[in-house]
């Protein structure tokens, strides 16, 4: 049955439908014209002719992106933080929230508290790199994964997510003879594929745009994230060196605008590609861990 709607609701509806859709036309249209650029010739960004499709299609400047070195070590560096910190992360995260799921757990209502404290007021910036500096993880990879190895957000999401399952399931394992261990890793996780989804992508793509923690703790160029390498490409002006000598290796010209929008499209291709896959246990995860707590 439709439901009738007065003129307000009406004119209500069509507002929303048209500010949603010049919002995404103003987060996806530069992401058009990135991509539009990194396969159009150098020519066609020369004369300003690419918009937000191709001009002259061409796979020039990916080849050229892929004969540097310096792309793939910073690639590399990446791929061993996403897993390693996102590994850490779903770690913590899962063992911490189960038993403060547990309405009966002493002492919960103060971790709660706590826990949400860390969501309200954050350590200060300059506190925070002397812990990391005195704890000798300047310039290694673990200054971008200990500091954040846990959020306090998706804990929550986690904690609410858990509450949801039956605890009549839980009893009847303990009946059983099964521990705490064995519940959580062999029912606990398995019954909680959407939000473990959820949360690992939370993690994987947080690390994978991480910038700012790159950018305070790791000086060493051979240690360089991804979004490192893309900031002294572009904000610190080095893609005119890096396009001199990765032509002239190639022996052909390479514009360093060309070379800043592939480098840019193939670091972002791996989330896109994806997250297609997870989507559906994103969106059912996402949804569930908010209905409660």
């Amino acid at each position: 049955m439709k439901i009738k709607q007065s003129l307000g609701e009406k004119t209500f509806d069509v507002f929303n439908i048209l500010l949603l859709v010049v919002m995404s036309l103003v987060a996806v249209l530069p992401l058009l014209h990135v991509i539009a650029g990194a396969f159009s010739s150098n020519n066609a960004i020369i004369q300003s002719r690419v918009s937000f499709w191709p001009v002259e299609p061409t796979l020039q400047q990916f080849k050229y992106v892929a004969a540097n070195d310096a792309f793939w070590k910073a690639g590399w560096m990446t791929v061993k933080v996403v897993v390693i910190a996102t590994a850490l992360n779903m770690l913590l995260t899962v063992v911490g929230s189960y038993p403060l799921s547990k309405l009966y757990l002493r002492g919960r209502r103060a971790i709660m508290l706590f826990i949400i404290f860390t969501l309200v007021f954050q350590a200060p910036l300059i506190p925070t790199y002397l812990v990391v500096k005195e704890l000798h993880m300047i310039n290694t990879m673990w200054a971008l994964i200990v500091p954040g190895a846990i959020s306090a957000f998706n804990m929550i999401l986690c904690i609410t997510f858990f509450r949801s399952l039956p605890e009549e399931l839980f009893d009847a394992a303990k009946v059983d003879g099964m521990s705490d261990y064995r519940i959580v890793w062999q029912i606990v996780v398995p019954l909680s594929k959407p939000i473990m989804v959820t949360l690992l992508l939370f993690y994987a793509v947080g690390h994978w745009n991480s910038y700012f923690a790159p950018l305070l703790y790791i000086n060493d160029r051979h240690l360089q994230t991804l979004q490192m390498y893309i900031y002294f490409l572009i904000a610190a002006g080095s893609s005119n060196d890096i396009a001199a000598a990765v032509a002239g290796d190639t022996g052909g010209k390479l514009l360093p605008k060309a070379l800043e929008m592939a480098t840019i499209v193939l670091a972002t291709a791996p989330i896109v590609v994806i997250y297609p896959f997870l989507q559906k246990h994103f969106v059912k995860g996402a949804t569930l861990g908010s209905v409660k707590e």
